[in-house]
């Protein structure tokens, strides 16, 4: 399963165990919104590539 991590500031320990946990047997890619800049088509171009999509505030 592909799955698309969103993150919307940067992670806390809890928010990076959990991703880390989910990745496991899965194939994961990770946007950083609060990274300038973002490529606002490429990522709606990933969130229909993937499987599941998982959003972080």
């Amino acid at each position: 399963m592909n799955i698309l991590h969103i993150l919307r500031s940067e992670p806390d320990e809890t928010v990076e165990k959990f991703t880390v946990s989910m990745n496991m047997d899965n194939t994961a890619s990770v946007v950083m919104l609060y990274e300038d800049p973002v490529d606002w088509p490429a990522l709606v171009d990933k969130i229909f590539e993937n499987d599941k999509v998982i959003c972080w505030w």
